[in-house]
């Protein structure tokens, strides 16, 4: 499940406990990121309200499916399989349109976004993998391409916000030797009109 001990369910007391019960899926499931929190309880709830608020929140004015792809690309830049796996299952069901979904995830694979995007959509896709491979580069020029591109300035942060949070996590996973081993892949705490519900469904 990963290189560090962790704490099952069934053995969490405390706030631990009170924080599994929040979040966990049917027959009290929990995704092994969450898990590999489960020493220190305060980072896991940091990380839960960190990731409920950049993807799962009212607010957001970007489509759902476009923020869960471009984790999966920033996630595919950063050898991430897991973040990938997880969150191209949680794109192709908001996408409800597999043809649609293989093609995105074939052009993500192959660092070709513009094979499955163009225009906004696209200059966002840029944005991302210069944020993520190259951020020491980043100028202001960028963020006026994303502007002239359509997006306003609410949404660049948006796509800002994600490609960080995925930094996060593909960095938590990574360097903890988090796997899959036991996981249900693209569950998700999707009730985006309750900041506060973050129960994986």
């Amino acid at each position: 499940m990963s290189w560090i001990q962790t704490i099952s369910y069934q053995n969490a007391t405390g706030k631990l406990k009170a924080l599994y019960d929040r979040i966990k899926g049917p027959n009290d499931y929990l995704d092994n990121i969450l898990k590999v929190h489960s020493l220190k309880p305060h980072t896991l709830e940091g990380h839960m309200q960190l990731y409920k608020n950049v993807l799962h929140h009212r607010d957001n004015q970007l489509p759902k499916w476009l923020l869960e792809a471009v984790g999966v690309y920033v996630s595919l830049l950063n050898g991430c399989d897991y973040c990938a796996r997880h969150h191209l299952r949680g794109m192709s069901k908001l996408l409800d349109d597999e043809p649609r979904s293989n093609a995105i995830y074939d052009s993500l694979r192959q660092n070709n976004p513009g094979s499955a995007f163009q225009d906004k959509e696209l200059t966002i896709f840029e944005y991302a993998e210069k944020l993520t491979l190259s951020l020491q580069k980043i100028t202001e020029d960028d963020i006026n391409k994303l502007r002239e591109s359509g997006l306003n300035d609410g949404e660049i942060l948006e796509i800002n916000q994600v490609v960080s949070y995925f930094a996060y996590a593909n960095r938590t996973v990574l360097g903890l030797g988090v796997n899959t081993d036991g996981d249900i892949i693209g569950l998700s705490p999707s009730d985006s009109e309750d900041p506060n519900n973050w129960q994986h469904k």
